[in-house]
């Protein structure tokens, strides 16, 4: 079918608008808007009728559904100030009210049907498509803007060893298409899917972003960006930074919520994997305990797996280092043995080779350390886990103020990182060591109140109180501190443990020591 109007004429079936002899360039989803309009120009279409139509029913905002119909009066030569062909009527919706002839559309060869393409497996981890962000701004000079974004978070992304990411070419065969999500989502082989749009008003830039669960359908994350275009490729870098470090995220916790959906009997190895980081970011004895049990699944059930082997390397490392529920002695070289193993069986996963990081410096090698997290961060640059790693090891190793800097980036770069208790207790014993006292005993109540059952900030918050002289504060800090991990307390505080300088465990003791340390020992 074809529909003519003035000197137009929109076929459907061949997705054209001609006018006279000229083809329009016409948006996917403003040619749906259209078509919709003219089959139902009888009527007055409300918003919720075009969301049903245009966008699926998916939530979509007022100005992206202006922008559409604005974008259509102008392939159809109208304006919002004429409103000869599309008429808005407030609050109740538009109309197409030019005359309208309906014709058969010519009858052409159709082409032999491709051949049946299965739907694509799904990958062992999370998986995501970025199709191409749709330029709506009517100026096809965005187009390359739009196109440059998506493929800057493409490039990020695939960086991300958790993220199994379609490449650029295969995205980008979806340009200029109105795409079902969930029909991509098969059509790729992926679970996660990336959209976006871009509209320039002036010099001013909006991009919005939506990552969709192809699935179901269901929004994991959206976000609007609004910049100032002085500087074209700066802002194109700062929209992708902040797309890629928001996704990233946002795609873990989806993935964690996904695992504890499952039930315990019916758990593969990514599940299992999952279930243990969620136990590890609860932060207490009894739940890193319940993580080394899924980590260690997670390993019997794929012995290639590296993720089973990250995992139970954290938690042997914790167990041993932080809850005291395993000797060092025997804990720390395991932990590294462990880490090791997730690196040979995958070089090139940067998480690996930050947790052996973390291995090598909880058994104070630390160049070692560092020289295992900059390869991560070689491979993975916005890899939160390296750059707390990396923080950790200059907090202990004497340059806490760049540590502090480089677990303020981890932060930000994944503040729902499963690892957060760590970045603030060792920021709090950071800023200590910078003598801040203040500020270290402000982020040590923080680490407190979000992981109460988490030992190591009461002893820092303790050592602060006790050098600002609020010993009462600090002595009750102090017996929280012994009460909670008493084994592991008086493994610090006979100084065995070798990732903590002599002088730096010296400076702690003195804060300790006015805090009533001697006094609330013999009680």
């Amino acid at each position: 079918m074809q529909f003519r109007f003035g000197d137009h004429l929109l076929n459907a079936a061949r997705r054209e608008l001609c006018r006279g002899s000229q083809l329009v360039a016409v948006e996917p989803q403003v040619f749906d808007l259209l078509l919709c309009l003219i089959r139902n120009r009888e009527r007055v279409v409300s918003k919720d009728d075009l969301i049903a139509a245009v966008w699926g029913g998916r939530i979509v905002s007022d100005a992206t559904i202006d922008s559409r119909i604005k974008a259509a009066r102008q392939a159809v030569g109208d304006s919002g100030e004429k409103q000869a062909l599309i008429r808005t009527f407030p609050r109740k919706g538009v109309r197409f009210v030019e005359a309208v002839e309906e014709e058969d559309a010519p009858i052409v060869a159709s082409p032999p049907p491709e051949p049946f393409q299965p739907a694509l497996p799904l990958p062992d981890k999370p998986s995501i498509a970025v199709l191409p962000f749709d330029n709506m701004s009517g100026d096809p000079e965005q187009a390359l803007f739009a196109d440059g974004i998506a493929e800057d978070v493409i490039t990020a992304l695939a960086r991300f060893p958790s993220l199994f990411v379609i490449a650029r070419n295969s995205c980008f065969t979806y340009r200029g298409r109105a795409v079902d999500v969930k029909q991509g989502g098969c059509e790729l082989g992926v679970r996660y899917v990336l959209e976006g749009s871009l509209r320039k008003v002036g010099n001013r830039i909006r991009v919005t972003g939506q990552l969709v669960e192809a699935e179901s359908g269901k929004h994991v994350w959206a976000e609007r960006y609004d910049r100032d275009l002085a500087d074209i490729f700066a802002v194109q870098d700062e929209i992708s930074e902040a797309v890629t470090i928001a996704i990233a995220p946002a795609i873990a916790d989806a993935e964690v919520n996904r695992a504890l959906r499952k039930p315990p009997g019916n758990l593969d190895a990514w599940a299992a994997y999952q279930r243990g980081l969620w136990h590890m970011s609860r932060a207490s004895a009894d739940d890193n305990a319940a993580a080394e049990t899924f980590f260690q699944r997670a390993i019997e059930l794929d012995p290639n797996f590296a993720g089973g082997y990250k995992g139970l390397a954290l938690a042997v490392n914790n167990s041993a280092s932080v809850y005291g529920t395993r000797p060092p002695r025997d804990g720390f070289p395991e932990a590294e043995s462990l880490a090791r193993r997730a690196v040979a069986l995958d070089p090139a996963d940067a998480e690996a080779r930050a947790r052996l990081g973390m291995t090598l410096w909880m058994l104070a090698d630390f160049y070692g350390a560092l020289a295992e997290v900059d390869r991560a961060l070689a491979l993975s640059p916005n890899l939160a886990y390296a750059h707390g790693i990396r923080g950790s090891t200059l907090v202990f190793s004497g340059r806490p103020e760049e540590g502090i800097s480089a677990l303020e980036t981890a932060i930000r770069l994944d503040p729902r990182d499963p690892n957060l208790a760590a970045r603030i207790n060792h920021m709090a014993f950071g800023l200590y060591l910078c003598r801040r006292y203040e500020e270290a005993a402000k982020t040590a109540r923080r680490g407190i109140r979000s992981y109460p059952k988490h030992p190591m900030c009461y002893r820092w918050l303790a050592a602060a109180l006790g050098q600002l002289g609020r010993t009462a504060e600090a002595a009750e800090a102090l017996r929280q501190a012994i009460g909670i991990a008493p084994g592991s307390f008086a493994t610090y505080l006979r100084g065995e443990v070798v990732w903590v300088r002599p002088d730096d465990h010296a400076h702690w003791l003195e804060g300790l020591h006015k805090a009533g340390l001697s006094r609330i020992a013999k009680g």
